[in-house]
């Protein structure tokens, strides 16, 4: 307890992923403040993925893709939401916090989940987005993702991306690729990440993990280090920069199999975003580098299922000869072709899978009318007329700002 007049204590040293709540330590509580275990705990319970705390709203939680409030709670005061939130923070964390306006970071509620979170400053107040993190790691095989993607695990050297947009899942397919890694091989395995988000133990693989701000400063300066630390595997958490994704390709060059993400669409769309990073002058040395080191890419997004819930839906582009050559001569708006036709080797594009999982019934033809890349292609797939695409189509190319351009998710 705290002496009457004294200020209160700081909070006990310890690094941030593994510290649940110890309310009282960073702020004196106030009688109304959000419990946030218990907020954590409802979201989990619904099956939610995401909680958002703002002031001026209730909680809010992510379910089946859209937002909903946490009846039970009231609407967040500013003072007492920063009260709450500074409760779970460091010392050190609650300076970073002051000095940059923004804060990543990993929090754990004991026996439920593990959340990534990210704190903000909106209208000079604080607000903070959490995403639910399991403690287990889900085998590929179960999270519906396609079996080629498993090979990617075995791949001796090399650059494998795992792309798509925000709450696509991206990180816990990353995860199962690498556990898969862990599992099947004797090898070190090292990964860069901000927050570290999935937890791996080590098994047959040694796996090391190093979370920016806590045990680096930096991706950048990690990668530059991480060839003396003897690894065979690499794991980037996010390819944000020039000089992050330069180290990345640099260490696939020379023999290991690094693993990343990016917010990118489709496996044209990655390559291309890779290479424009760079100067101009650089591209063409680049182009050629990309087309040697890169193995595949693996695009995902997640549909409304059927009855409840999110299907995962992939795009798989495999690095054969002839989309090597492609990235080389740039020309990747012919990859899309390229992947169309390998379906023997393990590609198929996302409208592809889009409509597999219409055919059977996983999700319906308005959930996937959504996701999909290119509407005539998706509906020639389904068996569908393709008078609703054209109609789409022409709605768009008449007012790019119509509710079918909405509605297509694009």
């Amino acid at each position: 307890a705290t002496a009457a007049g004294a200020p209160p204590r700081p909070p006990a040293a310890g690094r941030g992923p593994e510290r649940s709540a110890r309310v009282g330590l960073a702020q004196v509580v106030h009688e109304g403040d959000l419990d946030l275990d218990d907020a954590l705990r409802m979201m989990i319970d619904m099956g939610a993925s995401d909680l958002h705390l703002t002031s001026g709203a209730q909680p809010m939680v992510r379910l089946d893709g859209g937002l909903r409030p946490l009846e039970d709670f009231p609407v967040l005061l500013a003072e007492s939401l920063q009260r709450s939130l500074y409760a779970v923070l460091s010392q050190k964390q609650r300076e970073t916090f002051e000095q940059h306006l923004e804060l990543d970071f990993a929090y754990a509620v004991r026996g439920v989940s593990r959340f990534r979170v990210n704190m903000y400053k909106q209208r000079d107040s604080v607000g903070a987005a959490f995403r639910m993190i399991p403690y287990e790691i889900k085998p590929l095989d179960t999270l519906g993702v396609p079996a080629s993607v498993a090979n990617f695990a075995g791949m001796p050297r090399g650059l494998v991306l795992v792309t798509g947009p925000t709450g696509s899942g991206k990180s816990t397919t990353l995860a199962a690729i690498v556990d898969l890694a862990n599992r099947t091989r004797n090898d070190h395995i090292m990964t860069v990440e901000d927050p570290i988000e999935f937890l791996h133990r080590h098994k047959k693989s040694l796996i090391n993990q190093r979370e920016v701000g806590a045990d680096t400063l930096s991706f950048a300066n990690a990668l530059k280090h991480v060839l003396r630390q003897d690894p065979d595997i690499i794991m980037v958490g996010e390819m944000r920069d020039l000089e992050t994704i330069s180290v990345a390709l640099t260490a696939a060059e020379t023999g290991h199999l690094v693993f990343a993400t990016l917010h990118t669409q489709d496996a044209a769309q990655t390559i291309d975003r890779v290479i424009d990073v760079f100067p101009s002058h650089q591209q063409s040395q680049v182009r050629t580098q990309l087309a040697s080191a890169l193995q595949g890419v693996v695009c995902q997004t997640l549909c409304k299922r059927v009855g409840g819930g999110r299907a995962v839906a992939t795009e798989v582009m495999i690095a054969t000869p002839a989309i090597r050559n492609l990235i080389r001569e740039g020309k990747t708006h012919q990859v899309y072709s390229a992947m169309q036709a390998g379906a023997k080797l393990g590609m198929h594009t996302m409208d592809q899978h889009i409509a597999d999982l219409v055919r059977a019934n996983k999700i319906t033809y308005e959930a996937g009318l959504e996701k999909c890349h290119h509407v005539e292609d998706f509906n020639r797939l389904v068996g569908r007329t393709s008078s609703v695409g054209q109609g789409m189509t022409a709605a768009m190319q008449a007012d790019p700002t119509s509710a079918g351009y909405a509605g297509m998710g694009a």
